[in-house]
This record gives C-alpha cells, sequence and structure tokens, in this order.
C-alpha cells in the first residue's frame, strides 16, 4: 500500500487536529471524484517504519487518519492496530465502501467513515450525504454524521 501525501487538518474529523494520509490506489473511482490523482498506484509504501517518522515530525497532531486504503482493509487493519499500540492519537479511516470490511476490527479504530462520494447528494457536511461517519463506542459503531452539517 503506498501514499501520496499527508496533511495537517482540522475538518476531516470533529474536535481533532489530525493527520491525514492520501492512500493510493483507490479502486472505488467514484463518478466526480476530487482526487483522481489517488487511483494510480503512486507514491511511497506505507509502512510503520514511515508511520512512526510521520507521528514524529507531527507532534500536537491528536487523530491520524488513513484516507482510502479499500484496495487492502487488512494492510489498513494492521496500520491501524500498530498505531493504536505505539502512539497515543487517536485512529481513523475513511473507506469509499458502504459497508465495513470484515478484515477492519474495531478495537483498532476510533473513527470510521463509510460511503462513495455521490455527488447528487454531496459532502458530509449536508444532511443530504450518503457518506455516514461513526466514532467507535465499546467496539460498536455509532453514527455522529451529524456533527459535519451546518445547523
Amino acid at each position: 500500500m503506498k501514499f501520496v501525501d499527508v496533511k495537517e487538518v482540522f475538518a476531516e474529523i470533529p474536535d481533532e487536529i489530525t493527520l491525514a494520509i492520501s492512500i493510493s490506489g483507490c479502486p472505488i473511482r467514484c463518478k466526480g471524484c476530487h482526487s483522481q490523482y489517488l487511483w494510480a498506484d503512486a507514491g511511497e509504501e506505507l509502512t510503520t517504519e514511515v508511520l512512526s517518522t510521520l507521528l514524529e515530525r507531527h507532534l500536537g497532531v491528536s487523530c491520524l487518519c488513513f484516507m482510502g486504503g479499500d484496495q487492502d482493509p487488512r494492510g489498513i487493519n494492521e496500520l491501524a492496530h500498530w498505531v493504536r499500540t505505539h502512539s497515543k492519537v487517536k485512529v481513523a479511516w475513511y473507506s469509499g465502501r458502504d459497508e465495513l470490511n470484515e478484515a477492519i476490527a474495531l478495537e483498532n479504530f476510533d473513527y470510521v467513515k463509510l460511503g462513495p462520494w455521490d455527488e447528487s447528494r454531496g459532502p458530509l457536511n449536508t444532511s443530504t450525504t450518503n457518506q455516514v461517519f461513526y466514532r467507535v463506542v465499546n467496539g460498536a459503531l455509532e453514527n455522529i454524521t451529524s456533527r459535519f452539517w451546518k445547523l
């Protein structure tokens, strides 16, 4: 699994300063995708050594979010487990699938976003979105999508 870029973001996970890692090789290929550059198998290999370096370089983040990785959910789960056991940051995953892959162990995550981009339904910050954002609470998914909606 490879990644293309890393950014500190404030809007992807509510109440968190998030290190968002954009993973390439996306198999979903949503119509109207704003990140088509992530469809290609490009970038640097994402390893635990790379994660360690990224976390050292981005002190102060409270969450690490894997943006994509649907081509290798087992790999995402393994990396999430590593982050969970080697750091104090929370762990999130943005998946373009409608359902959580069976390779994902919820105990490795604090947040999970499910759903492909649907241009006609809009992004997470609209009440018409098809995407669902969950907080993991005691091993269960709690829908907190409304936290993104403009009131």
